[in-house]
């Protein structure tokens, strides 16, 4: 199964860890690289499909820990997969706002999740945790989004309902109707809206169910592996779900140069994609990366537990009964 999904190996929240702990060490991580007080933010989004309360905000519990001020906006968003860029283009919507009507000067984006799968269930071989946390703001942009575009249909290709502990997928048909259908078109209507080409793009970074679909959707589009390399992460993470490709975007700007072209494309079943035509600035040469670990840095401090430990930790050994 390794082989073919072209995973080697998976992150795995610990007993103690869950979607709010890991958004709060991201947006922690984001703010120390910047000289930007936590209540200057005026609005946090939390996009996951692992939110640890049915009812009960993540973004206020995130927005608590990271010393943010009350007179902001929060809320928690879900779509699978791109709940976290829905949160992206929910903060570049306020913080590109005139300031007469929405005082939003820097919003704070979040995608994370700790994915669940069955046991036995091919879900669990990929399914795996992570989040990234992005501020969006108008000074010391180290990233200019030139545009912004989605695609969405009603495609029921995965699900998970309520009370339900594990999701329920369509197997093949989470392939070809659905998840490359949605991310070819999404990257293929932002080329044509930017009269860009793939050879325009230094770095591309495409939602990673697996560490083979986004290779197969490079190349069907005209990407070559070099351009996909830097923010392929699923082969050795596994699908980190709403942070997926915020993960990638992350990987890409720790090695960014200025005016360098990225192209980043989420998927979310239900179904749709969210694309993004990003410009890197020459801020990025001032931009103090060192005050936070870069992703293949946490990555490589990972050590490996056992499938006994792991079921432990995902609390999938039930007493009789329960």
């Amino acid at each position: 199964m390794g082989r073919s999904l072209n995973i080697k190996a998976k992150s795995v929240p610990g007993p103690d860890e869950d979607t709010i702990t890991i958004s709060v060490m991201a947006a922690r991580r984001a703010l120390s690289r910047v000289n930007l007080s936590p209540s200057s933010i005026g609005a946090i989004f939390v996009g996951s499909e692992s939110h640890p309360y049915a009812v009960k905000p993540t973004a206020t519990i995130v927005a608590e820990a990271i010393g943010a001020a009350p007179h902001l906006t929060a809320a928690d968003l879900e779509f699978a997969c791109k709940a976290g860029t829905a949160g992206l283009q929910s903060a570049l919507g306020l913080t590109e706002a005139p300031d007469e009507n929405i005082p939003v000067k820097c919003a704070l984006a979040i995608g994370a999740d700790t994915a669940q799968g069955a046991p036995g269930n091919a879900l669990e071989y990929s399914a795996s945790a992570g989040g990234a946390a992005f501020l969006v703001g108008r000074e010391n942009v180290i990233g200019e989004i030139d545009h912004t575009l989605s695609y969405t249909t009603d495609t029921p290709d995965f699900w998970r309902r309520e009370g339900m502990k594990y999701p329920s997928h369509a197997e093949r048909f989470t392939g070809k109707p659905a998840y490359f259908k949605h991310v070819m078109e999404c990257a293929k209507r932002l080329m044509e809206n930017t009269q860009t080409s793939p050879s325009d793009y230094d770095h591309v970074i495409f939602h990673q169910p697996n560490g083979k679909f986004p290779l197969a959707v490079a190349k069907r589009l005209g990407f070559n592996k070099e351009q996909v390399q830097t923010g392929l992460m699923t082969p050795i993470i596994g699908n980190t779900y709403s942070a997926s490709m915020m993960i990638g975007l992350a990987a890409v700007f720790d090695i960014a140069r200025p005016g360098d072209n990225i192209l980043a494309v989420s998927y979310g079943s239900g179904a749709g994609s969210d694309a993004f035509k990003i410009t890197v600035t020459d801020v990025i040469e001032s931009y103090e990366k060192g005050r936070a670990p870069l992703v293949r840095d946490i990555v490589n401090e990972g050590s490996f537990i056992d499938y006994s430990t792991y079921l432990k930790f995902r609390e999938k050994i039930k007493m009789e009964g329960e």
